[in-house]
């Protein structure tokens, strides 16, 4: 993309949960839907003050209420924040402009309503093509900076309903100009110095197996930096990066080496136990079960040592007494010490679970005791 159009520039400073996510910014196609992005570029600005409906012509502060991965997400509901609220700055609707723009790819800005003629302030992105929503609703816009966020956005788990579990929030939001603007397009890199796509399908290339490999590497390192950082978070999102890269790597051919093909089996073994160990430590007890189970699963396929199988099991024996399923802990935590028997964490674990399974059949007692005297 070039570094300048001409075209309004505008942005979100999103937040997922309690955890600023950083900034997705979008380029208005004012010159083929002026109408349609006068009102989005306002809003992002807040310059119209207060709306008929008693609330700030603002999406700050807004959520985006409903997801649909492989599909879209959508927001701007700034006085109900459930979908059936919103306004634009002309009233509360106002009619399609037109509808030249294709839905044709991903990352692109359209315009939610519920029928002809009924725009406000809602709006979506898409993150797949869309042809179906052709001439029904007006593309107005394209995300040029934070696609990753996007795709963390579209990756949150939703309810019956669509709405994500954790609310998405648009912390602020405003317009591009000067310097800001000239430099929307350039990728901010984190502290990890990672500058790999999040998701693999955003690359513009097609990978080959080795490429892949290569880049689940640097985010294992990545991961490791961040987490010896102490920012568990951030160590964790690098070691499942580089788990998507190894898992949508194109299937390997004849011409893939024996030796490559060990090295990703060995790789996708570290990174799904590494996993765990993140998880474990942010609580997050049944993914850290899950990726754990992973690990277990490939260790033979991956030639993994001893030590590092046993390193598995601990870890989904951890994640198994966070869940309070000692029992499943214990049948781990017993496989692990036939791996590494001299391993003083595992035996310790077992001894302290083992008390732990004591303590409580004993409090159940007495509380039978107590019921039947």
């Amino acid at each position: 993309m070039a570094e300048s159009t001409g075209r309004p520039r505008v942005y979100f400073d999103i937040s997922i949960g309690t955890r600023p996510e950083g900034r997705i910014v979008f380029e208005l196609f004012n010159d083929v839907v002026p109408k349609t992005a006068e009102n989005f570029r306002a809003l992002c600005t807040g310059e119209k003050g207060v709306g008929k409906q008693g609330k700030p012509l603002s999406y700050k502060g807004s959520i985006f209420h409903r997801i649909i991965k492989q599909f879209m997400i959508q927001g701007g509901d700034f006085t109900e924040f459930n979908g059936t609220g919103g306004e634009s700055i002309y009233g509360e609707k106002f009619d399609d402009e037109n509808f030249e723009l294709k839905h044709d790819r991903p990352f692109l800005l359209s315009m939610a309503n519920s029928g002809p003629g009924t725009n406000g302030s809602q709006f979506f992105v898409t993150t797949v093509p869309t042809p179906h929503l052709d001439g029904k609703h007006v593309v107005f816009g394209e995300v040029i900076n934070g696609r990753s966020i996007v795709r963390k956005v579209e990756s949150q788990r939703t309810n019956s309903n669509d709405k994500p579990l954790v609310d998405v929030k648009v912390t602020d939001c405003g317009s591009l100009t000067g310097d800001e603007y000239k430099n929307a397009t350039q990728r901010v890199v984190d502290t990890t110095g990672d500058t790999y796509e999040d998701y693999p399908e955003d690359v513009n290339e097609e990978l080959s197996l080795a490429q892949s490999y290569k880049i689940a590497t640097d985010l294992k390192e990545f991961g490791n930096k961040a987490f010896k950082a102490g920012d568990v978070e951030l160590g964790l999102e690098k070691y499942q990066k580089g788990l998507r890269y190894l898992n949508e790597a194109p299937e390997s051919s004849d011409s893939d080496a024996k030796e490559l093909l060990s090295q990703i089996a060995a790789l996708r073994f570290t990174l799904y136990s590494n996993s765990a160990l993140l998880a474990n430590k942010l609580k997050r007890f049944a993914d850290g079960r899950t990726w754990a189970g992973y690990a277990i699963d490939n260790g033979k396929d991956a030639n993994a040592k001893e030590a590092d199988k046993a390193k598995a099991y601990y870890r989904r024996a951890i994640a198994f007494c966070g869940l309070k399923e000692e029992d499943d802990a214990l049948k781990d935590l017993e496989e692990a010490l036939k791996l590494a028997p001299n391993d003083a964490a595992v035996i310790n674990e077992i001894s302290r679970v083992k008390k732990q399974m004591a303590d409580q059949e004993r409090k159940e007692r007495a509380a039978m005791k107590k019921f039947f005297s």
